[in-house]
């Protein structure tokens, strides 16, 4: 029974003998380093323009695979993946962004 279904994975038309099983396999290596960042990289370097376009590619390829056929469900899950991974790093940005500006305010208002 398992060999069966190794089989059909293995013969799918997204299959791992197709690219469309791999671009997207090796596409999950972006979002592992984007989790990094997020624990390593201070808030003040992440570059909103990169982060920008990795959320809009992750929401355009999610859509994508939903339409084409075969449906790629790794596509789909590493593109939302991403798409989220890059919401959040551009929500660590304003953040930062945000709270320097509120603490630089205190301080120039003490300083009055």
């Amino acid at each position: 029974m398992a060999s069966s279904k190794f089989q059909a994975f293995y013969n799918h038309p997204a299959g791992p003998k197709t690219i469309f099983f791999w671009a997207p396999t090796f596409k999950w290596a972006i979002n592992i380093a984007n989790v990094v960042d997020m624990s390593t990289k201070p808030a003040e370097t992440v570059s909103y323009p990169t982060q920008a376009a990795l959320a809009c590619s992750g929401l355009i390829w999610a859509k994508y695979s939903t339409v084409i056929t075969p449906k790629n469900w790794n596509l789909f899950g590493v593109s939302v993946a991403m798409c989220a991974t890059a919401s959040y790093q551009i929500s660590r940005k304003l953040q930062y962004e945000f709270i320097k500006k509120s603490n630089d305010a205190k301080k120039t208002l003490k300083t009055i």
